[in-house]
């Protein structure tokens, strides 16, 4: 016999054997009657007892899709801040999608998939011949719908928590044996039965693995070549076509496999194309002269992608979702819907405004510093609606741990502890606006002469706290830089900051009732505990809070005394499109109009000619703030803005005691100033160059109520001697720099 006789005898035998095998023999039945079951769904023989337990078809999962933060310009268009995914993969529609790369697909992976009913029966046997010869299965003959039904399990498979349970389902779902191509080719037969080709077709499109983390053809074109799916040339298409085979293998982000790519796409992939008809022969001679050129593109993936700092404005925004049960009951399961949910999250950012506080903090604060972890943050509310528009640090947001400390950081110096930031800061005599409404409140006015000399002692016995503690022993402090107080008006006092004013009226008030003040504003430690209601605390600001807690208050000081929560996303919407609920502010009103009107009367004072003069723009906006230092400059704070827009800017030192007092400092423009003017020229330069355009109104008058002198002016008390310093607003002019005149950076600067 010869040795032609003796293989086809030998491949004749092993079919005819390989008949006799029930499994087998129930494929090549249904194979042959394929028509009959897709139609009819009739059972064709007990030997496809395998078939019995399964569904009569598998229905598609939702995709794990890729959700995105964006920013939204005042145009309406939408800046995109940053990307979180598990796969990298944009769902898109029929019409989305290049028909290069529809035919190229079919072309090569499935030339009959139009007119088979879900298996291809020509296909299937030429397989069976090729495998029994070869005793493995090295030809699978997958149809699309085969291929399709393969990468949903794979996707339930990867969608298991369990690890354990994931590589069983894994292993399951891609095992090269025949009682999974048997699965398969069910499922296919009954998906083709419940969805259309082009149904099924679009799914795969969608569903496919391209390398690495890059699932479905809309990414994969992003990022293989910089281009939506819509937008694929002939070339680019085949090209991505070809790596459905192999994806890690033909992945063209690897130059390696560059030329593997191209041998592909020529001869299979176009040839395959030229052969269905798909293409004429000039456009397949045109695209194999074309050389695969990929154009590599990232996706903005995490929030170290977001442009101009607001990677901590993501990174908040990423927190409200990980916080809020509406993304899931657990952490795990709101994680997983952020990664997976294909979410358009369109916050408040503003983006030019995010700039310019990007760009201020950047001039006046260095990133690090030998002697102190010097820290600056800027952030911004609206007033009337708590949108949060600007968030800037003096740190690159990196969550990294192989980056540099010194001037990279994934701690949030705006939020609070449970949103991604620090444990707070205290806030100073910022705290003291919270006295002055309620001195106003109780029938005080801004004209009465009160005491700030530093000769006063104060004790439990002269102070009231009719819900908590005054202090534990008697308490003196000293005015900043040692300065004399004096009796003054409160409007004086205030302008000028006096520790021993405010504590003075401090024991003429209820602690109780300004720190009921205080909350009503929004005011809370950023680190989760309860606020500290001593008199410390309540005057001179002791308790830790955030800058963006700080903003907020003062933003409701503006809106006559309206408190709005903040808020930091405008929309939502489901991969589907669907709106999903976003976290809302909520507006009450913390003080009558009156009061607060008479309190910005009193903080434009502060900037036209108390603590915050360097910080006046001067530019004809009106402007209100008020400072505050806390002991020796280790926080220096100024906290207000017009009735548009309210800051808080903020600077000290981050993980220390050491103070900042009278330290030199650089920032990015070269200009060297002292750290206790840097929180004022950061101000400044934001209001004088991005903010005050969106303007702001002229302050009402306070009534006169307000302004009078209710009460005789006190007895005259003598000169004392200077204390040390407690709560501090200095000012001064800095060095080298254009808003003022030299001056040594070393040398105490006056109130």
């Amino acid at each position: 016999m010869t040795a032609h006789k003796r293989k086809t005898t030998g491949v004749l035998g092993a079919i005819v054997g390989l008949v006799g095998v029930s499994v087998i023999a129930g494929v090549l039945v249904t194979a042959i009657v394929t028509p009959a079951v897709a139609v009819t769904g009739v059972a064709v023989d007990s030997s496809l007892s395998v078939f019995e337990n399964l569904p009569s078809y598998i229905k598609p999962d939702a995709l794990s899709q890729t959700s995105s933060i964006y920013a939204q310009n005042a145009d309406g268009s939408q800046t995109l801040l940053a990307s979180f995914y598990d796969q990298d993969r944009q769902e898109v529609g029929w019409n989305d999608i290049s028909q290069y790369f529809k035919d190229a697909i079919v072309s090569t992976e499935d030339p009959r998939f139009y007119v088979h009913g879900g298996m291809d029966v020509q296909s299937t046997v030429r397989a069976l011949v090729a495998n029994t010869v070869t005793g493995n299965i090295t030809s699978g003959a997958s149809t699309i719908s085969q291929q399709y039904v393969k990468n949903i399990l794979v996707q339930r498979a990867e969608a298991i928590s369990d690890p354990t349970q994931e590589a069983a389902a894994y292993a399951d779902a891609t095992a090269t044996t025949t009682d999974r191509k048997l699965k398969e080719m069910k499922l296919a037969i009954g998906l083709e039965k419940e969805y259309s080709k082009d149904d099924i077709l679009l799914g795969y499109m969608n569903i496919a693995l391209f390398g690495g983390r890059v699932y479905g053809i809309q990414a994969a074109s992003q990022y293989y070549f910089g281009v939506n799916a819509s937008d694929l040339t002939l070339p680019q298409a085949a090209s991505l076509a070809a790596m459905v085979n192999e994806p890690e293998g033909l992945r063209i982000d690897i130059p390696a496999n560059i030329d593997a790519n191209k041998a592909r796409r020529d001869k299979d992939v176009l040839a395959s194309m030229l052969k269905e008809s798909s293409i004429t022969q000039a456009q397949y001679d045109a695209a194999v002269a074309t050389p695969v050129t990929p154009n590599i593109t990232q996706p903005s993936t995490g929030c170290q992608t977001a442009q101009n700092g607001a990677g901590f404005f993501c990174d908040y925004v990423k927190d409200i979702i990980l916080n809020d049960t509406t993304f899931g009951a657990t952490a795990d399961d709101r994680a997983t819907a952020l990664n997976t949910g294909g979410y358009k999250i369109v916050t408040t950012l503003d983006p030019t405004l995010q700039a310019a506080a990007n760009q201020s903090v950047s001039d006046y604060v260095p990133q690090s510093m030998s002697s102190v972890d010097i820290g600056g943050a800027f952030v911004t509310v609206q007033p009337g609606t708590g949108k949060v528009l600007a968030m800037a640090q003096n740190k690159n947001y990196s969550q990294d741990p192989a980056a540099d400390p010194a001037t990279n950081t994934a701690i949030n110096y705006s939020t609070d502890a449970a949103y991604g930031g620090s444990t707070g800061f205290q806030n100073g005599s910022t705290e003291k606006l919270f006295v002055l409404m309620d001195w106003l409140k109780t029938g005080h006015s801004l004209g009465d002469i009160v005491n700030g000399s530093n000769n006063q002692t104060f004790t439990a016995a002269n102070l009231k706290n009719s819900c908590g503690d005054t202090v534990g022993s008697p308490y003196k402090a000293g005015n900043d830089a040692g300065e004399v107080g004096g009796n003054a008006s409160v409007l004086s006092q205030f302008e000028n900051s006096v520790n021993n004013a405010f504590l003075n009226m401090a024991s003429k008030l209820d602690l109780c009732d300004i720190n009921s003040i205080a909350n009503a504003f929004g005011m809370h430690r950023a680190d989760g505990q309860p606020m500290d209601t001593g008199l410390y605390a309540t005057v001179l600001g002791g308790n830790e809070v955030a800058p963006l807690t700080m903003a907020a208050a003062y933003a409701g000081v503006a809106n006559n005394g309206m408190f709005c929560t903040p808020v930091a996303i405008s929309s939502i919407t489901d991969a589907n499109g669907a709106a999903v609920a976003v976290p809302q502010s909520t507006c009450t009103q913390a003080i009558d109009p009156a009061i607060a009107q008479a309190a910005l009367y009193a903080m434009q004072g502060v900037i036209q000619s108390g603590t915050a003069t360097p910080a006046n723009p001067a530019d004809g906006t009106p402007h209100f703030g008020k400072t505050g230092t806390t002991d020796a400059e280790k926080d220096v704070w100024l906290v207000g803005g017009t009735t548009k827009l309210v800051s808080a800017s903020w600077v000290g030192n981050v993980t220390g005691n050491v103070s900042i007092r009278n330290t030199a400092v650089t920032g990015g423009n070269g200009d060297t100033v002292y750290s206790g003017l840097s929180r004022l020229y950061v101000w400044k330069e934001f209001y004088k160059q991005a903010g005050d355009d969106a303007g702001g109104a002229s302050f009402p008058a306070p009534s006169s109520q307000f302004t009078r002198n209710t009460a005789p002016p006190p007895a005259p008390t003598p000169t004392p001697t200077p204390q040390p310093t407690n709560s501090a607003d200095p000012k001064g002019p800095s060095t080298n720099s254009p808003n003022g005149p030299a001056a040594d950076p070393t040398a105490t600067p006056s109130q």
